[in-house]
């Protein structure tokens, strides 16, 4: 996916800064811009996912998926670099005013540059729910802004093709451009934050976690001390088991295997710890046997 996304920007790459060099329109060089963060993503989520896929070793115990995190933040953060770009070169137009051609030629380009980056974005999408990656899903969702603020783009140009006199709004549009892709970097930015700081699971998951757990437990044990984080595509649940203290290890044994099957078959690839502890040793938390 990351081959792909890297192929479909260098293609658009090329389509964008072509119509912004038949038109002179800086609301498609703002387009071509943000192409270029694309490609830049593109490589970044390459690296990532090759890194995040690496089995865990000495070193790196509980695996690599957190690179993914990085994988992201660095694209918010080429988002915001591009968006800065975006509206000085929109101020610069304010300023200088320039005539535009070709409008016709320039949107067909466009067209088809959006197109191709709206195929790809969606198919993108489907893999990364698919296999629960944070850095095919901030590169799609990149690839959708790209499409969307395109449109935009366009649209305006179609305007002022008919309506000459309104070509004020080509730089007007550069702007919104880069507004809309600093908050998108921005979310991205959140996002791998909140994963580097060990986020726990979202309150779905966590609910459902709690109810698999407690279909299994027999009469007389109770758990407590559920903690969950999230690192990449990886989840990792941790709590203490409460049994009656004549429970045997063997038996013990068994409870946390159906409990953790329980868990990793609704859950993908969850990673379970599980604590056993007396019933008589604690007061009964969590939810009751």
């Amino acid at each position: 996916m990351a081959l792909l996304s890297i192929a479909t920007s260098l293609v658009t790459l090329a389509l964008k800064f072509g119509a912004y060099f038949l038109t002179n329109s800086v609301s498609l060089l703002s387009d071509a811009l943000e192409a270029f963060v694309n490609l830049a993503a593109g490589i970044i989520a390459l690296t990532a996912l090759t890194i995040a896929e690496a089995p865990a070793d000495d070193r790196h115990t509980y695996g690599h998926d957190k690179a993914e995190y990085f994988s992201s933040g660095v694209e918010g953060a080429l988002i915001l670099v591009a968006a800065v770009a975006i509206i000085y070169a929109a101020w610069d137009r304010f300023l200088h005013p320039a005539p535009l051609a070709n409008l016709g030629p320039g949107i067909i380009v466009g067209l088809l540059a959006a197109a191709m980056n709206y195929t790809t974005a969606r198919l993108m999408l489907k893999v990364a729910r698919k296999h629960d990656s944070i850095t095919i899903e901030a590169d799609a969702r990149h690839l959708l802004t790209d499409v969307w603020t395109s449109g935009g783009v366009l649209s305006g140009l179609l305007i002022i093709l008919f309506v000459p006199r309104w070509q004020i709004l080509d730089p007007l549009i550069a702007v919104g451009v880069g507004l809309h892709i600093i908050y998108t970097g921005i979310g991205l930015m959140r996002r791998s934050v909140e994963g580097l700081m060990d986020t726990a699971l979202s309150p779905r998951e966590i609910h459902k976690t709690e109810q698999l757990i407690q279909a299994e437990l027999p009469p007389g044990a109770s758990f407590h001390a559920l903690r969950t984080r999230k690192a990449g595509a990886r989840r990792f649940i941790e709590f203490h088991l409460l049994v009656p203290g004549e429970t045997s290890v063997g038996v013990s044994h068994a409870l946390c295997d159906r409990i953790e099957n329980a868990i990793t078959s609704q859950l993908a690839k969850a990673s379970v710890t599980i604590h056993v502890e007396p019933q008589e040793a604690h007061a009964p938390h969590g939810l009751p046997p």
